[in-house]
């Protein structure tokens, strides 16, 4: 059922393989590497309908890599690893050692690779026919909680009024029927004969009360009292109702075509925009990193300190134990010691608690301490190196190298090879409700003149009540801080719009049609904000997508978020995906984090994005003037992540 097994060094050397058919598995293997081993993540990778997994042993450098339909669910794959990782280490040990390594020797591991799986594969078939066993009580939720939690959870959800004269009540019941039992005879008769009679009053007081309301008598009895309370306002000031409040400018209906802005009007073409002279010419080239704000460098080695001080505390009794005589203390001094899983486990829990304290999505801190926990697990440490401070400059690696953009990305190269070419740059902005889409555009056309660039808005949000309105006042504001005059009588921002209730598909159509004949550098698609659930407006977008073919799709999404940056951006993705024709559909390719100046240090959701999707981050808003628009700073961004 296996596809592939292969055994590797991380040189590239192989150093054992089993194939069970003759597909071409090199694109798939170099794949894994790149986009899994290399960026240091975890799970299991698809790529052209297989399924792959690796297992990395970091003390001989190897890499165990296996590969299987994607169509399968094998349940051994996990166990199958590490039996045949523990197997072949133990069985070539010697020559795999790094003083004695010897790769020129044949490893003849078939019979053993045939057995384990078989053993696999067997274990997989008793899990698959075993019942599902119930959950016991030590396992489950309520057995971790403590008797004063428990006491006061019963007191918050205790029922108000009869919920304790009822349980009362059948007490007493129960108590009678006891008692008439054993033989008493007088204790029922008491309750029995109150009882109704009680009841009796209660009821002829109430109508008597009634009867007094509906008649307009008992002004001084107890049932005007109660009306008072329910009903404090005089009748007559009920009846008197609110009166309606007249503005002094609310006009009427007859002011309705002085109100309607939809259309210019000529005295509307005039802005009343002041440009401000001083970011003319601020954002010529490329774009400035992003600077992050960060402790000094002493308070960060303080908090170095005392995680340092607090895991060794946590380590004292176990080193106390197991160190002893003088070979023990020479021993301490080299650096022999192959770190494991429970050694590093209090660091990971602190570091993981630390990334989700930052804003980071709870499964994608757990994946990376995952991770720096493969990484290092077998590694050997250096002397004067303690597991918590290996264990951070790990993550921070790790983290740098995530938020480290794979590809290239250099919009204004692009624009300028499409602009030789003679046809427009496009660009489609998405992503959900109030994040910035609009604005985040108009600081992007900003950046775009700025390097003589001319641009077609296309509103394309046809849903929005006023989506339209506020392209065209960038557009007015644009054009006033970059004039024709100074551009040879060219315009250099324009706005395509159809109005509202249009579909966008077309409108985004007929815009880079009109740019490429009016011969527009870029063309910059809105779209219309949407949630990630709503399945109509996500098939609109990806038909939007496949119609029209940007060169690049920007997800616009905010810093503020956690969790939901992971479900936005997987949805998303899929939507395009799914909702798409083509073989090869075209999802995001870009992310734009924008209202970076309102989380202080907590940056976590641009790990969450980049890790989710693979792709960089491109701008970053920090503000809500047109050279709020920064670069992303990888390393400013992990040191913020990690103090």
């Amino acid at each position: 059922m296996l596809d592939l097994f292969t055994i590797f060094t991380k040189g590239g050397i192989v150093l054992w393989c089993f194939r069970s058919t003759n597909q071409l598995f090199a694109p798939s293997v170099n794949a894994l590497i790149k986009s899994v081993i290399l960026q240091e993540r975890s799970g299991v990778y698809d790529h052209d309908g297989l399924s792959l997994q690796y297992k990395l042993d970091n003390e001989f450098e190897l890499v165990f890599v296996v590969a299987f339909q994607k169509i399968l669910q094998l349940s051994y794959i996990d166990k199958f690893l590490s039996d045949v990782h523990l197997e072949f280490r133990d069985r070539y040990k010697n020559d795999l050692r790094v003083d004695n390594r010897n790769y020129g020797s044949d490893f003849e591991f078939g019979a053993e690779f045939k057995r384990i799986l078989e053993r696999a594969e067997k274990w997989g078939r008793q899990q698959a026919t075993m019942p599902k066993q119930m959950r016991s009580y030590e396992d489950s939720a309520k057995s971790k909680k403590t008797v004063a939690s428990m006491i006061e959870r019963k007191g918050e959800e205790k029922p108000p009024g009869g919920g304790a004269s009822k349980k009362s009540v059948k007490i007493a019941e129960k108590k009678k029927q006891a008692d008439s039992d054993g033989g008493a005879v007088d204790a029922p008769s008491s309750p029995r004969t109150n009882g109704p009679e009680l009841g009796e009053d209660l009821i002829m007081e109430s109508r008597k009360k009634f009867a007094e309301k509906m008649m307009g008598k008992g002004g001084s009895g107890k049932g005007s009292k109660l009306e008072k309370q329910k009903s404090p306002k005089s009748p007559q000031q009920q009846k008197s109702g609110k009166q309606m409040r007249v503005w002094d400018l609310g006009g009427n209906t007859k002011d309705l075509p002085n109100l309607d802005r939809s259309k210019d009007r000529p005295e509307d073409v005039k802005s009343d925009f002041t440009p401000n002279d001083q970011i003319i010419g601020s954002m010529r080239g490329g774009i400035q990193d992003l600077a992050v704000e960060s402790d000094s460098e002493e308070d960060e080695e303080d908090e170095e300190d005392e995680d340092d001080e607090e895991y060794e505390e946590q380590r004292s009794k176990k080193q106390q134990s197991s160190r002893g005589g003088m070979f023990s203390m020479f021993k301490g001094l080299v650096g022999s010691k192959n770190l494991t899983r429970e050694d590093m486990q209090p660091a990971l829990d602190k570091l993981r608690d630390h990334l989700i304290g930052k804003n980071v999505a709870s499964d994608i801190a757990q994946k990376l301490c995952d991770s720096v926990a493969g990484k290092l697990e077998g590694k050997v440490i250096g002397t004067f190196d303690t597991i918590a401070t290996t264990v951070k400059n790990t993550l921070t690696e790790a983290l740098v190298q995530i938020l480290s953009p794979k590809r290239r990305v250099d919009i204004l190269r692009d624009c300028l090879e499409a602009k030789r070419v003679g046809r427009p740059f496009v660009m489609s902005f998405c992503g959900v409700n109030g994040v910035g889409k609009s604005t985040n555009l108009a600081k992007i056309c900003f950046w775009l003149i700025e390097n003589n660039l001319s641009v077609l808005i296309a509103a394309c949000d046809t849903f929005r009540a006023g989506a339209v309105e506020q392209l065209r006042t960038h557009m007015r504001h644009l054009n006033a801080l970059h004039p024709a005059e100074k551009h040879g009588g060219r315009s250099m921002v324009q706005l395509y719009e159809k109005g509202y209730g249009k579909d966008a598909a077309g409108i985004a159509m007929e815009a880079i049609r009109y740019a490429n004949d009016s011969k527009i550098d870029v063309v910059l698609i809105d779209t219309a904000g949407r949630m990630q659930d709503n399945e109509p407006l996500m098939r609109a977008l990806a038909k939007l997508i496949k119609v029209n073919e940007p060169d690049l799709v920007l997800f616009v999404g905010e810093a503020l978020v956690g969790n939901e940056a992971v479900d936005q951006l997987v949805k998303f993705n899929q939507a395009l995906a799914d909702y798409s024709s083509s073989d090869r559909p075209h999802i995001i390719d870009g992310i734009v984090l924008t209202k970076f100046d309102t989380i202080d240090d907590k940056v976590g959701a641009a790990i969450s994005m980049t890790y989710i999707t693979g792709q960089p981050i491109v701008f970053v808003g920090t503000g809500q003037t047109y050279t709020d628009l920064k670069a992303l700073n990888a390393k400013a961004v992990v040191h913020a992540l990690m103090k």
